[in-house]
């Protein structure tokens, strides 16, 4: 019985949080360009990449097909020792400036190859993607016109899992969507700071106002959100989150369930080293709620009584997500129903509980890299 109450209370605290969300992602302003936008801002593209072969020349071809005045942009593609021909593939487009990061780099290699790529910089203004992403041809005419209409420092801008027919895929997009969701509430509300280094905009002076990832270049992982979080103690009220359609950067689902388990742990290993309250206050309420499954699971081995339990919280927690999930989807045009959204329940929880934990304990490998 008393499990059954923590529980309980537990759901209560997780309801009040998804009711939240659902709050705040309709306060987030949807953007659009303005017809009387005049642009002057010049933009360096800084992609860092590491083994992107397969991806890099669409990347590339985005970029050039770009809306945005093609004079006041510059493209760095900064290569991490990559073993296959993204570099050669790169060559091939003679207006983007390819520099190489130091072989002798051993630990917190994308922040070191932003960094190199900002030395470089000539814009005033810094966008970072991934290597294996893409973008509509207004990507960044949106960003530019977004801080020029709200005079921002920085920007988080919504990213989009590409995912194929297989479960795995399918299962991740999902689940990215929802973090993309929860990424857009918290920077809006002023919550705490989540983002993510495949869309992202910051100036290059608020940059070096923070001292760039000093303080912070212990991780591999963090790029994004560690900056933010120099950002937010610096400069909170510069901070936006961009709500565009024709912002939305997609990016490649990994293939198998190793790497993507390998991929969650290695984002969930910089969570050690998260400063602010508020995100560990979130973090704990999400991952006991998730807990609870299992816990409920393995307590109905002894009394059927917690199985029932256990069904409940699971059909609880989908009804009590689904408004603001839905909302998340409607906008990233994902063709999720409640029916599947609600099958994929079980599979969330506990890979939310595994992940969560061996981020904590365990070293990830990724891109052929121990971390």
């Amino acid at each position: 019985m008393l499990l059954l109450l923590l529980i309980a209370f537990i759901f209560l605290v997780y309801a009040a949080l998804m009711l939240y969300y659902y709050r705040g992602w309709q306060r987030i302003p949807r953007f659009s360009i303005p017809a009387d936008i005049v642009f002057d801002k010049t933009v360096s593209v800084l992609i860092p990449v590491r083994n992107e072969a397969a991806n890099i020349t669409r990347l590339l071809q985005c970029l050039q097909q770009q809306s945005y005045p093609r004079h006041l942009v510059q493209i760095i593609l900064i290569n991490d020792n990559s073993t296959d021909n993204t570099r050669a593939l790169a060559e091939a487009f003679a207006d983007v400036d390819i520099i190489d990061l130091d072989s002798s780099v051993t630990h917190s290699h994308k922040k070191k190859a932003i960094e190199a790529g900002i030395k470089i910089a000539r814009g005033e203004w810094i966008v970072t993607t991934d290597g294996d992403c893409y973008m509509d041809k207004n990507w960044l005419s949106n960003i530019i016109a977004f801080q020029q209409n709200t005079n921002a420092s920085y920007i988080a801008a919504p990213v989009v899992i590409d995912a194929g027919t297989s479960l795995v895929q399918r299962f991740q997009q999902m689940d990215f969507a929802v973090l993309q969701g929860v990424t857009g509430v918290s920077v809006n509300e002023r919550l705490h700071a989540m983002s993510n280094g495949a869309n992202q905009a910051y100036s290059k002076a608020i940059f070096h106002e923070v001292g760039g990832y000093s303080g912070v270049d212990h991780t591999a992982s963090g790029d994004d959100l560690f900056l933010l979080q120099k950002i937010n103690q610096h400069l909170p009220q510069s901070v936006a989150y961009l709500c565009s359609k024709d912002a939305i950067v997609s990016t490649a689902a990994v293939n198998t369930w190793r790497e993507f388990f390998q991929q969650r742990i290695r984002w969930a290993s910089k969570a050690k080293y998260y400063k602010e309250g508020k995100i560990w206050m979130v973090m704990l309420s999400v991952y006991l709620l998730n807990l609870s499954f299992p816990l409920l699971l393995f307590a109905g081995i002894f009394n059927y009584n917690y199985l029932l339990a256990a069904l409940v919280l699971w059909i609880s927690k989908t009804i009590i997500e689904w408004p603001f999930v839905n909302r998340v989807f409607r906008f990233f045009g994902l063709p999720f129903s409640f029916i599947g959204f609600f099958l994929f329940q079980p599979l969330h929880m506990l890979y939310t509980v595994i992940s969560g934990f061996l981020g904590f304990v365990r070293r990830y490998e990724w891109k052929g890299r121990v971390g």
